[in-house]
C-alpha cells in the first residue's frame, strides 16, 4: 500500500527540484540560448524565454495539467481539474501535496516549447512564437504527457521514460525540425555563418541547466529517496562523459576544442540521460553520455550540412536525438547486470525494447503531423516569419524596442 500522509522530506525536495527546473529556463536556458546568437538578437531570445515561461504557467492552470493527468482516457485527459477547481488543499500525489506535483509538472511544460525556441531564433515573429508555442503545449505536450505520464496507453505498456525523453526532449527536437524546415533558414545560410556572440554567456547558462537537471532528473522520483540520489548520480555523470568525449572529438576533426562545444556535449549527455535516469545504474550512466555525445555530435553536421536544415541551435540534433536514443537504449541498459533496476513484471528486455521504439514512433509522428499543423495555422493567420527588414535589423529593437549591448 502507499503512504498514507504527506511526507515532509518528500515534499521539501520536490519543492526544491521545482525551483532548480524553473532555473533551467530563466535564466539557464535564455542564457544558453542567448549567448549562441547575434548581438542584434539577444534580447528576442530572453524575451521568448521569459514570455514561453509566462504563458505555458497559465495554460498549465487553466487546461494543460487536466489534460494531461486527469480522466482515465488512453489518449488524453478531461477537464476535471482545470483552474485546479475541486483539487483540495489537503490532496496528494504519492507521498506530496498535489500542488507540489502541480508545480513540478508546470515547470517542465514550461522548459519544453522553450527549448523549440532555439531551432527559429532571429527569423520568427514574436506574436507567432507566442501562438505556437501555446497551441503546442495544449495539442502536442499535454497528451504526449497523459500517454506516458497520466496513465495514458503508453503508460499502460509499460514504456520508460523516467523525467522526460519522450514527453520533453523527443517532442520538442521533432517539433523543432518542422519548425526550422518551415520558418525558413537565417540570411545566408548555410554559406554565411552566424558564430556565436558570447560563448562565455552560453558557459553560464549550460552550467544553470547542469545545476538544474538535478532538480528534472533526481526530482521525478518524487521522494528524497535511493531513486533520487541513483538519478542525479547518474545524471551528472553522463554530463561529465559527454563533455569530455565531445571535446575530444573537436580536437580529432577541428584540431582545437571549443567552450561552445564542450557545454553542448553536456547538454547532449543530460539529454541523453533523461529519460533513463531512474532505471539505470553508474554504468549506464556512463554508456549514455558516452554514446548521446558521440551520435549527437555527428547529428549536428547531418541535419545543418547534409539536409540542410537551418536548426539554428542544434535543438533537433541535441535535445531530441539524444532524447529518442536515451529512450531506446534504457531498455537494455535497465537490466539489473547492469547495475539497472530491472524492468516491470512479466517484461523482459525484448519486449521492453519493442515498447520502447512503439512510444519512440508514436511520440515522434504525433509531434510532426501536430507541430505542422499548429505552423501552417498561424502562417495563414499571423504569419511566421518577421520581415527581411526587421531580421537585418534584428528582432530586439524591431520586436522590442531594446537593445542588449549600446551603441
Amino acid at each position: 500500500m502507499g503512504p498514507t500522509a504527506i511526507n515532509s522530506g518528500d515534499t521539501a525536495w520536490v519543492l526544491s527540484a521545482t525551483a532548480l527546473v524553473l532555473f533551467m529556463t530563466l535564466p539557464g536556458l535564455a542564457l544558453f540560448y542567448a549567448g549562441l546568437v547575434r548581438m542584434k538578437n539577444v534580447l528576442s531570445v530572453m524575451m521568448h524565454c521569459v514570455a514561453v515561461a509566462c504563458l505555458g504557467s497559465v495554460l498549465w492552470l487553466s487546461v494543460g495539467y487536466s489534460l494531461s493527468f486527469a480522466g482515465t482516457g488512453p489518449l488524453v485527459g478531461d477537464l476535471s481539474k482545470a483552474f485546479l477547481l475541486g483539487v483540495a488543499r489537503d490532496a496528494r500525489v504519492g507521498s506530496i501535496p498535489e500542488s507540489a506535483y502541480f508545480m513540478f509538472q508546470a515547470t517542465f511544460a514550461v522548459i519544453t516549447p522553450a527549448l523549440i525556441i532555439g531551432a527559429y531564433v532571429e527569423r520568427m515573429k514574436f506574436a507567432a512564437v507566442l501562438a505556437f508555442s501555446g497551441l503546442w503545449l495544449v495539442a502536442v505536450y499535454a497528451p504526449v504527457t497523459h500517454w506516458v505520464w497520466g496513465g495514458g496507453w503508453l503508460a499502460q505498456r509499460h514504456v520508460m521514460d523516467f523525467a522526460g525523453g519522450l514527453v520533453v526532449h523527443a517532442t520538442a527536437g521533432a517539433s523543432a525540425l518542422v519548425a526550422a524546415v518551415m520558418v525558413g533558414p537565417r540570411d545566408g545560410f548555410p554559406k554565411v555563418l552566424h558564430p556565436p556572440h558570447n560563448p562565455g554567456m552560453t558557459m553560464m547558462g549550460a552550467g544553470m541547466l547542469w545545476v538544474g537537471w538535478y532538480g528534472f532528473n533526481g526530482g521525478s522520483a518524487l521522494a528524497a529517496n535511493g531513486d533520487a540520489a541513483m538519478a542525479l548520480l547518474v545524471t551528472h555523470m553522463s554530463a561529465a562523459t559527454a563533455g569530455l568525449v565531445w571535446a575530444l572529438l573537436e580536437r580529432i576533426r577541428f584540431g582545437r576544442s571549443s567552450m561552445v562545444g564542450i557545454v553542448t556535449g553536456v547538454v547532449a549527455g543530460l539529454a541523453t540521460i533523461t529519460p533513463a535516469s531512474g532505471f539505470v545504474g553508474p554504468l549506464g550512466g556512463f554508456v549514455l553520455g558516452a554514446c548521446g555525445s558521440v551520435v549527437c555530435f555527428f547529428a549536428v553536421d547531418v541535419v545543418k550540412h547534409r539536409l540542410k536544415v537551418d536548426d539554428s541551435l542544434d535543438v533537433f540534433a541535441v535535445h531530441g536525438v539524444g532524447g529518442i536514443l536515451g529512450s531506446l537504449l534504457v531498455a537494455v541498459l535497465a537490466s539489473s547486470a547492469l547495475g539497472g533496476a530491472g524492468y516491470a513484471s512479466g517484461v523482459d528486455m525484448t519486449g521492453q525494447v519493442l515498447t520502447q521504439i512503439l512510444g519512440v514512433a508514436a511520440v515522434v509522428a504525433w509531434s510532426v503531423v501536430v507541430s505542422a499543423a499548429i505552423l501552417w495555422l498561424v502562417r495563414r493567420t499571423l504569419g511566421l516569419r518577421a520581415g527581411e527588414r526587421v531580421i537585418e535589423d534584428g528582432l530586439d529593437v524591431a520586436e522590442h524596442g531594446e537593445r542588449a549591448y549600446p551603441n
